[in-house]
Order: C-alpha cells, then sequence, then structure tokens
C-alpha cells in the first residue's frame, strides 16, 4: 500500500502500530528519513516491544546523522528482540549496532 494511501487512512481517524509501521518503512524507503522517524516513533508508541519497527527507527535516525538517537532505538530494539524471542531482528540490530561502534567519531 502506498504511503498516500495510508496517509488517507491515517487522515480518516485509522492510527495503529501497523499502520504507522507502513507509513515509517513507506517514508524511509522513499529517504524522507524525518517523517520515516515521526511514524516509526509513534508505532513503538503503541507497540514497544515490536522489534522491526526499533530496528527501522534506529535507520532513520542514523540516516540523519543522529548516532546517539539511532543506538538508543536500536539498544530497545535488541531488547523487544530478545524478550520476543526474535532471533533475526536481535541479528540484524546487533550488526547495525557494531557498525557504529566502529565509525570515527
Amino acid at each position: 500500500m502506498s504511503t498516500e494511501a495510508l496517509e488517507k487512512m491515517l487522515a480518516k481517524g485509522v492510527d495503529n502500530a501497523l499502520l504507522r509501521f507502513g507509513l515509517g518503512k513507506g517514508y524511509l524507503d522513499a529517504e524522507d528519513f524525518s517523517l520515516a522517524a515521526q511514524h516509526l516513533q509513534r508505532c513503538v508508541q503503541f507497540d514497544p516491544q515490536y522489534s522491526a519497527a526499533w530496528k527501522l527507527l534506529g535507520q532513520a535516525l542514523n540516516k540523519q546523522g543522529l548516532s546517539d538517537e539511532a543506538r538508543a532505538a536500536w539498544t530497545l530494539g535488541l531488547q523487544a528482540a530478545e524478550a520476543k524471542g526474535d532471533k533475526q531482528a536481535g541479528k540484524e540490530i546487533s550488526v547495525f549496532l557494531k557498525r557504529l561502534d566502529k565509525r570515527p567519531h
């Protein structure tokens, strides 16, 4: 579903984690990192255990040069993934965190 269609649903009053995840992913793919981060932040407010949303939120923040915020999002995402037994998301988030650690400060 397009971000335009999802935005129309949001405008009609539909608002939930899945809708916000779709919007966040759509805007991340479109490289509108600020808008992606806003929707993904709302998504994890709806569902703090949504490890895939934390992963994308970290990416959106990192793309904006907000490495401390990205680290915080990925750390929470890793905790959520571990709590849910979501091994794949946990592995991916761990890779992102390691890359962040290797970056020159």
